[in-house]
Formats: C-alpha cells, sequence, structure tokens
C-alpha cells in the first residue's frame, strides 16, 4: 500500500513537468523587456527606485498584517496588545513615508526627463 502511494506521489509530482516540456520558453519571449538595448540613465535609476519602494511597501504591508494577527490572538494580554498596536503604528508610518517617497521621487524624475529633454520650464527647447 505504501509502495503504491508512493509511486502515486511521484506520478503526480512529475505530471506537470512531462507537460510543460511541449512548450517554448525560449528567448523570444523575452523581447518586450528591452534587454541589450541603451536605455537613458534616469530611466534605469526610476524602475530601480520604483522596485525598491515596492518591496519596501510590501514589508510595510506584512508588518501591519502582524500586528493586525497578534492584536487579534493577543486573548487579552496588556502586554501583546501594546507591541501590536506598536507593530500597526510602526508599519502604518512606513506607509507614510514609503509613499511620500515615492511622490518626491517621481516629481524629481518626471522633472528631471523633461529638463534633459529640453521641454521642461527651464529647457530652452533646443534639447
Amino acid at each position: 500500500m505504501i509502495k503504491r502511494l508512493r509511486y502515486l506521489l511521484l506520478y503526480l509530482l512529475l505530471i506537470p513537468n512531462i507537460t510543460q516540456a511541449q512548450t517554448d520558453i525560449g528567448l523570444d519571449n523575452l523581447e518586450g523587456i528591452n534587454l541589450g538595448k541603451e536605455q537613458d540613465p534616469v530611466i534605469v535609476a526610476s524602475a530601480i527606485i520604483n522596485a525598491l519602494l515596492l518591496l519596501l511597501g510590501i514589508i510595510s504591508v506584512i508588518i501591519l498584517l502582524l500586528g493586525g494577527f497578534k492584536w487579534m490572538t493577543s486573548a487579552g494580554n496588556a502586554e501583546k496588545v501594546t507591541e501590536a498596536k506598536n507593530l500597526i503604528k510602526n508599519g502604518i508610518i512606513g506607509l507614510i513615508i514609503i509613499l511620500s517617497a515615492y511622490t518626491i521621487t517621481r516629481f524629481v524624475i518626471e522633472n528631471m526627463v523633461m529638463v534633459t529633454e529640453g521641454t521642461g520650464p527651464t529647457g530652452n527647447g533646443n534639447g
């Protein structure tokens, strides 16, 4: 019986690999991400900053969820409730800081792109 279950488990684990063997996942599917093409450093820096802020935002939301979970499972323990409140407060402060950082960097980068292209308020239009 255990031997049959082992074979069944092995069979079920290998089926997705067998069915995916026929799909074409070559480099043709990567055309949309512009690998190997020269890009403006401002755009690259903007993408890196956005990715980092997204990661920090996810961490902040996880801290908020952890604080809520601790509060719900505190069972009336005052120490656990204050710890949960501190986690929630810190998560909200983190979200505010991250959103303001995103807003500031977006404003600065958009104005930097407009000025370097010559379309901004201080650009002379000559490029």
